[in-house]
């Protein structure tokens, strides 16, 4: 895609990076990114993804704005109650960047239709609060080549991974889903808003870094933090042998859905 001038001075900040410049904006502005889940996570990487430019942004969520999501979701608003949360979602990031196509998809990702929702975009970015989606997530884009950024928030932690085809994926880091009621949700044990704000961005970034090609991607480590200790650390992890989706002998070729409890994150 060739910019124009208002192009240009929209994204001159991006443009004078000398890792990104007229080549990589243009890049930005041909992406597909594709977020699952129009909550905590979803809300602020949907909005760095639209002020960057990216081309496409697809959306799915199968819910509607509550009070209670206000507090961390912040593409919606007041006004917004009831509404789906992917009306939402797109209004907002349409009134933000014209140069944006918004795909909303009011629905939830199963087994039967993931891979054909993440089949047209070029990066998928979890932004759900459950065990059964964040599985299947990994599942579907390690058997459809397909890279994401794992994300997962609670309390005052959040921890993200990156994979792309070849690397370390979620399963070989978590296996499988935890014992039921084992793992509390985010309703049950609560979340500090600002904590979905900082992990949704880095996901941002992360994918903007996949579609330029310029820096290190969160690919075989796990970056975790937890802000109530101010504790940052970044944590080496292993592409497992033994993954029943990516390993020498898998034994994942069909995706299935799972039924588990909500919300995600291992204590490290």
């Amino acid at each position: 895609m060739i910019m124009n001038e208002q192009q240009i001075e929209r994204y001159s900040r991006h443009i004078i990076l000398s890792n990104v410049g007229v080549e990589g904006q243009e890049k930005i502005l041909d992406g597909k990114v594709l977020i699952i889940g129009a909550g905590g996570l979803g809300s602020p990487a949907a909005l760095y993804l639209a002020a960057a430019g990216v081309g496409t942004i697809g959306i799915i969520d199968g819910d509607v704005v509550d009070r209670t999501n206000l507090q961390r979701q912040v593409i919606h608003f007041t006004p917004d109650i009831g509404k789906p949360k992917v009306i939402s979602a797109k209004e907002k990031i349409e009134l933000m960047n014209p140069d944006v196509k918004v795909n909303a998809y009011q629905d939830l990702v199963v087994a039967s239709n993931i891979s054909e929702y993440i089949s047209e975009y070029d990066f998928i970015i979890d932004g759900t609060d459950n065990f059964p989606t964040k599985f299947l997530i990994n599942d579907a884009c390690v058997l459809n080549g397909k890279a994401f950024s794992h994300g997962g928030i609670i309390r005052f932690s959040g921890q993200t991974l990156t994979y792309t085809p070849g690397n370390t994926c979620y399963r070989c880091v978590f296996h499988e889903p935890p014992p039921k009621g084992s793992v509390p949700s985010c309703s049950q044990a609560g979340v500090l808003g600002a904590i979905a704000g900082m992990l949704g961005t880095i996901q941002a970034a992360e994918a903007l870094k996949y579609l330029t090609g310029t820096g290190e991607l969160l690919t075989n480590r796990l970056y975790y933090f937890d802000t109530l200790k101010n504790n940052y650390r970044t944590i080496d992890v292993k592409r497992s042998d033994d993954c029943p989706v990516c390993g020498k002998h898998p034994t994942i070729s069909e995706l299935q859905d799972i039924e588990m409890p909500a919300c995600d994150l291992k204590q490290l």
